[in-house]
């Protein structure tokens, strides 16, 4: 994809979706962290049906710690690798109150030195929480990126610093967003909708099918 087209490939999502939000449901940083935390291999929608009743007993480092290990698991018992991520979300509050006064750290190292929380994670929460123009690769991101030709790369981490190089400053807040709904809904992984894509000219795969 040359400057040209991801221009103009960006330009689109933004007109299509000004604003693109996260589709896991939260109401405070400590809560978004929580629910990014319990989403590795897991949809955010059985996320959101888990936190919906976790969150209203803990709202707060606090209350998860007082809650326990066991009383978390048996509220994510819906998400795949419920027992680990119960335990990686006790072991981080604990952390939190700890070091942090119960405050979720506005820095990547601080995040990433929480149990469960990986470069990911800590991406989703510096973006979404604080504003950072971080880009969380995730299996989407990293189909789209390398499907479309935007950003190619063997590991997450290759398709993240490519994104951050040829993604124009002005889409760069927005962008991890973008792709993760493009991918999600449009570019998926099984059978791409090229038909109903609005990015197909700007795309290596989509403009090859262009009749």
């Amino acid at each position: 994809m040359k400057p040209a087209q991801i221009e103009t490939f960006f330009a689109t999502l933004r007109e299509a979706n000004p604003r693109p939000q996260t589709e896991l449901a939260f109401t405070s940083v400590f809560e978004l962290l929580a629910a990014v935390l319990l989403s590795a291999q897991a949809t955010d929608i059985n996320v959101n049906k888990a936190t919906r009743t976790l969150f209203a007993l803990a709202p707060t480092p606090q209350a998860m710690v007082a809650l326990g290990e066991e009383g978390i698991a048996q509220h994510i018992r819906t998400i795949g690798l419920y027992r680990s991520k119960a335990r990686h979300l006790l072991q981080a509050c604990q952390i939190l109150l700890a070091r942090h006064g119960g405050q979720v750290p506005h820095a990547r190292e601080a995040l990433q030195a929480l149990p469960g929380v990986g470069r990911k994670t800590a991406n989703v929460v510096l973006n979404v929480a604080f504003g950072e123009p971080t880009m969380a690769v995730d299996t989407h991101v990293f189909r789209v990126s390398n499907r479309t030709g935007l950003a190619p790369g063997k590991t997450p981490e290759q398709v993240e610093q490519g994104l951050l190089r040829r993604v124009p400053a002005a889409y760069r807040v927005d962008a991890h967003h973008w792709l993760i709904l493009h991918g999600r809904y449009i570019c998926q992984a099984r059978q791409p909708r090229c038909s109903d894509c609005a990015v197909r000219a700007c795309c290596d795969l989509g403009a090859s099918t262009i009749i």
